[in-house]
């Protein structure tokens, strides 16, 4: 598997966002939908990657930087064919590395309550992020589980 830095320019990786926001607006409420958009995944506080395996787009995830120590995951996406596979904990892995590196302090996230994301909690659970609050821009919110990682 190899992770690196995409542009959102392919084909393959802008139809897996597309796949990856029609899942978010059918599963949650709009008003609940946090999923960003390509043009704001472009954003330069931003950095994209995607795991691939040789022309096969596995997943992929980003980094979101919220002030000089805190930075938000987003996009965290596996491919259809590809789930259960170690692909998310792979780029979630990979993301933690590069948070660290940035010498962030704390990595938070927001995923949804629904049992749909159960499998995402728990991933985020099992690599040591715990539910707080919500963080950023985001507000109490009956459909959103806030997690975050002290680094």
């Amino acid at each position: 598997m190899d992770i690196r830095i995409d542009d959102l320019s392919g084909h393959q990786v802008q139809a897996l966002l597309a796949e990856h926001l029609a899942d978010m607006q059918r599963l949650s409420p709009p008003e609940s939908v946090h999923a960003l958009p390509i043009a704001a995944l472009r954003r330069p506080e931003v950095t994209f990657w995607c795991a691939w395996s040789g022309q096969a787009l596995l997943g992929c995830g980003a980094l979101k930087q919220l002030d000089p120590g805190h930075g938000e995951i987003k996009s965290m996406r596996t491919a259809a064919g590809q789930r259960r596979h170690g692909v998310a904990r792979a780029v979630l892995a990979h993301i933690v590395e590069e948070a660290r590196r940035r010498s962030y302090r704390r990595l938070s996230l927001e995923t949804g309550t629904q049992p749909a994301f159960e499998p995402a909690r728990r991933l985020y659970a099992s690599c040591g992020f715990a539910e707080c609050g919500p963080f950023g821009g985001y507000t109490d919110d009956p459909n959103s589980v806030f997690m975050t990682l002290a680094l």
